[in-house]
């Protein structure tokens, strides 16, 4: 944590006096023996005809082609077990879609009454793009709508507040390593974690590891159900990305996801999308360029996502 972060951290003061309760089981990754709701839990990926990446495989590297720009993609149907990939397991610098689950490791530790526990906090939390936090300054904001400023408006200085609850960025990689997340690496506040320099590890993940990580929290048994509520709730009504995933879902799906954008053209999507009368599809779509003024490119994060989800259509 750097200077400017003890600073900010010892500058914040809880005055409604619910103490957050300790994170349980970060020292164990075995799935709750609970049954889980439909579309939950982390399960070993299908192979052979489930697989659809022959299929698929020529458009998204068309895609690559013509947005000049890596793509890496991951979509799971719960109810079939039927997977479409693309660079699955390449590291992408994840940038704000972390934000969909810091609030899950938030909700994780806190019970909704205890999410009610108000933070005040001064202007030196202030980061560009706060702009929920902002005028709130000196008045403070409850653990449930900080979740929902970092959620639904990306707000950064509300993911930092939230990081600083779970005792920074080791904190959130603890709290994904106790679900089976072996892959994410977090070290960064924002908005340093999403610089995306290449071959830079800091702050990585791929598109396999935060599908796997949304679906856990949004759709597993990992968040008691009021709790899991609430967080599908931010993600549905998440004002970030309707030119993203939302833009390539077929007309009449429900999709609640978390966007998020860096450096060298990073654009990336993580979504929980519904049809109609059927399970879920999880969807992860990140992207990334070569140099480091480039373009985020909302379209090809859409198109990728309708070439994902047309093999469910």
């Amino acid at each position: 944590m750097t200077d400017r972060h003890l600073s900010r951290r010892a500058a914040l003061v809880a005055v409604a006096g619910i103490a957050a309760v300790p994170l349980v089981g970060c020292g164990n990754d075995e799935t709750p023996d609970r049954k889980a709701p439909p579309g939950g839990t982390r399960k070993p990926d299908p192979t052979g005809p489930t697989n659809h990446t022959g299929q698929t495989g020529p458009a998204f590297a068309a895609l690559e082609r013509k947005y000049k720009a890596v793509l890496g993609v991951y979509a799971v149907d719960t109810g079939s077990g039927r997977t479409v990939v693309h660079r699955p397991d390449e590291r992408f610098a994840y940038a704000s879609t972390c934000k969909a689950l810091i609030a899950g490791a938030v909700l994780k530790r806190n019970t909704l009454r205890q999410m009610e526990r108000r933070i005040v906090f001064g202007p030196e939390v202030i980061e560009p793009h706060s702009p929920i936090t902002e005028p709130r300054v000196g008045k403070g904001m409850s653990l449930r709508e900080l979740c929902d400023a970092t959620v639904r408006y990306s707000d950064n200085a509300a993911a930092n507040l939230l990081f600083d609850e779970l005792g920074g960025p080791a904190g959130l990689q603890k709290a994904l390593r106790a679900i089976g997340d072996r892959v994410t690496r977090c070290d960064r506040y924002e908005t340093e974690l999403s610089a995306a320099v290449p071959g830079d590890l800091r702050d990585t993940s791929t598109a396999r590891a935060l599908a796997a990580d949304l679906r856990e929290y949004a759709l597993g048994n990992v968040l008691p159900g009021d709790r899991r509520a609430v967080l599908v709730d931010w993600l549905k009504r998440n004002t970030t990305g309707d030119a993203l995933i939302r833009a390539g879902a077929p007309e009449g799906w429900t999709v609640g996801d978390k966007t998020g954008s860096g450096g060298y053209g990073t654009r990336n999507d993580i979504a929980v999308v519904w049809p109609p009368g059927r399970a879920p599809i999880v969807l992860a779509a990140l992207s990334k360029k070569d140099v480091e003024d480039a373009k985020p490119e909302d379209a090809l994060i859409a198109e990728a996502a309708g070439v994902a989800l047309g093999v469910f259509v």
